[in-house]
This record gives C-alpha cells, structure tokens and sequence, in this order.
C-alpha cells in the first residue's frame, strides 16, 4: 500500500509539475504576444505622428509689379492682397514713390517687399550708363528716406542690366520667368488665364499696379493659385531659397 501510495504522490507531483511548466510555457508566450502587440501599436502611433510632424510640401510663387505706386490702383491691390494675407514685391519707380510715401509705408507696414524701378522708368543703354546709374542712387534715396530700410532689390526697366552695377551699387536684379504682358490688354479674364496656365512652383510673375485690369486680374489669380495649393512669397525667398 505505501508502494502504491507513494507512486501516486509522484505521479501527481509529476504532473503538477507539467501542468505548472506549460502554465509558464503559455505565460511567457501570452506575455510575449502582448509585448509584441504592444510594440507594434507603439510603432503605428509613432508613424501616425511622424506623418502629421512631417511639414507638407510647400509650392512657392512670387508676384511682383512694377511701375507704382498708383495713387488709387496700388491701394485697391493692396486692400485685396491684405484680405488675403498674401505678401508680393512692388518694384516702384523713384517718381511716383516721392509722389505717394504713405502707400510706400503702407507696402512696408503689410509685410510686402520693396525694390527698385529706376526713378524715372529709364531703360538702359550702352550710351546712358551713369544716368541710368544716378536714377537707381536716387530711387534708392526716396525709398530709404520713406522705410528706413536699404533697398537691396531691382527691376531694370524691360530686362535691360550691367552685371558691375550689383558690385558697385550692391544690388540684385531680380527678373521674371511668367510675363502675362498685362500692361498691353484690358481683358482680366485673358490676363488672368495666361498667368494660371504659365505659372509653376518658384516662378515669379510680372505684372504692373498702375492699371484697373492688372490689378483685377491679379487678385483673380492669387484666388486661382490659392485654391491650386501655391504659396506667395516675396522674391528673395525664391531666388534664396
């Protein structure tokens, strides 16, 4: 009887002891699975964090105009470019800047950029190169005198420019890559459709402020672009980007 006893005392001993090893065996892969759900829900939040950390593509496009500041064009324009939140480059002539200061500081004050048209709209030529050079000197004068700020930016009048003026005057042309020739039609809808149709990420834009149809037309295109994902920067940020 003890025999038989003793026997059945190892027996259950021997099978407590497999129950308890596959009880530690199934713990540790119950545990296991766990940890590894646990890590792989860690690794998705983790993506879905760096997706929305992850800054979205920006396009970038300048619009830039030249020609002003027209006493009542130029404010329409920039009535319309505040509503939008929308910065731009006004390349003014020197002229019309000392005619109209307060729509200068205005441009300055809405976060616009500023640059330099020459003051009397001169177009230079080989044999008017230091007149040409004394109505930049000058615009940059009035401007100054009006912002406080160093105009570092320029429009030479129909492209024309003498690569020692960006040494000697410190100066940096800047010209165009989409040219809607909006000084030359008074239809909005076609000025505007070549623009938008043209248009490309880092182009910049030319247009003028000193005409009712340019102006139209450039707040149609700021809506178009907008709404096609683009985003209007001043010129610097292209050319130095």
């Amino acid at each position: 009887m003890k025999k038989i006893a003793a026997a059945i005392l190892l027996f259950d001993l021997a099978v407590g002891l497999l129950f308890l090893g596959s009880w530690e065996r199934i713990r540790r892969q119950v545990t296991a699975d766990s940890e590894e759900v646990e890590l792989a829900e860690a690794a998705d939040r983790s993506d879905r964090m760096s997706d929305r950390e992850q800054p979205k593509e920006v396009k970038k496009i300048a619009l830039t105009f030249d020609d002003g500041p027209h006493p009542y064009y130029t404010e329409q324009l920039l009535d319309g470019l505040k509503e939008r939140k929308v910065a731009v480059t006004f390349f003014v002539t020197g002229e019309h800047a000392a005619l109209h200061p307060d729509v200068i500081r205005r441009m300055q004050e809405e976060g616009h950029l500023i640059g330099n048209h020459t003051y009397s709209h001169m177009q230079l030529t080989k044999k008017n190169r230091e007149k040409f050079k004394e109505e930049l000197l000058r615009t940059n004068e009035v401007i100054e005198g009006i912002t406080g700020q160093e105009v570092e930016y320029v429009r030479p009048p129909y492209g024309s420019w003498d690569k020692s003026f960006e040494a000697e005057l410190n100066m940096i042309p800047v010209l165009w890559t989409v040219d809607p020739l909006d000084w030359c039609s008074s239809n909005v809808g076609c000025i505007t459709d070549r623009i938008v149709k043209e248009a490309g990420e880092n182009d910049i834009i030319l247009m003028h402020d000193y005409y009712g149809t340019s102006v139209t037309a450039a707040l149609n295109v700021v809506d178009r672009l907008l709404e096609e994902g683009y985003t209007f920067v001043t010129v610097e940020e292209i050319l130095f980007e």
